[in-house]
This record gives structure tokens, C-alpha cells and sequence, in this order.
């Protein structure tokens, strides 16, 4: 019971986010913190996969990524924790240069597993953020 727990807890969903790809809200605010599900690099508009390879789908990710967060009241600069899920390991130069960009100053604490991901999707990325 969420009376219990003592925390206001809301799921965010809104139309500036990408649409979710199963049954998961985007954002859950939990107090003042908020959980980001992983966001893939599918383009909102088209519901697809751009075009040019690893770095534009994974460009597209975090374009998602901070567009969850601002939907949310946040921003990449408030973002503590990453996960961001790999298809392959050979993605990891282009990711981590793409990260440094996202997050340039105070980057958060972050996890990068090499996984099978779903839909031929080669990248994804959750967070934690403050509000």
C-alpha cells in the first residue's frame, strides 16, 4: 500500500514523451526522485529506428532520454544513476562519447551491460534523477 510507505508516488506519461513499448509507465515520481524507463533509440514521430547506424539510434536515446526527464520537471543535470543497456560491446566507444556530451559536467553513476536487447534494438538507457 503507497499510504504506507509514506512516499506520493505518480506515474508520468505524457504526449512529449516517446511512447512506451510494453505495459510500463515512462516516469514514476517517487517523492522527489524520478525513474526513467529505458528509453531506446526509436524516433517518437515515425515509431522507428533512424537511420545511420549505432550513433543515431543511440543519439536518438538520449534525445528521449531528456525528453522523459523534462516531460518529468528534471533535466540531464539532475540525473544520479544510468543504466545504459548495450547490444554489443563494440558500441561502447561511441556510447561513452555520446554520454560525455549529455552529461559534461558531474556525470552520474552509471552501469553498462552488454545485453540481448528486444526488437533489434542496440541501445537503452534508464535513470535516476532528482526532480
Amino acid at each position: 500500500n503507497r499510504e504506507e510507505i509514506g512516499v506520493d508516488i505518480e506515474a508520468i506519461d505524457n504526449e512529449t514523451m516517446p511512447k512506451a513499448l510494453g505495459p510500463y509507465s515512462q516516469v514514476i515520481r517517487a517523492g522527489d526522485l524520478l525513474f526513467v524507463s529505458g528509453q531506446a533509440g526509436i524516433d517518437p514521430d515515425t515509431e522507428a529506428l533512424p537511420t545511420g547506424g549505432f550513433e543515431a539510434e543511440a543519439r536518438q536515446a538520449f534525445l528521449n532520454l531528456r525528453r522523459a526527464l523534462t516531460a518529468a520537471g528534471s533535466g540531464p543535470d539532475r540525473v544520479v544513476k544510468t543504466t545504459v543497456f548495450l547490444g554489443a560491446a563494440e558500441f561502447f566507444p561511441t556510447m561513452n562519447a555520446l554520454y560525455a556530451e549529455t552529461f559534461p559536467t558531474r556525470p552520474p553513476a552509471r552501469s553498462t551491460p552488454i545485453v540481448a536487447l528486444p526488437r533489434g534494438l542496440r541501445i537503452s538507457i534508464d535513470a535516476i534523477a532528482a526532480r
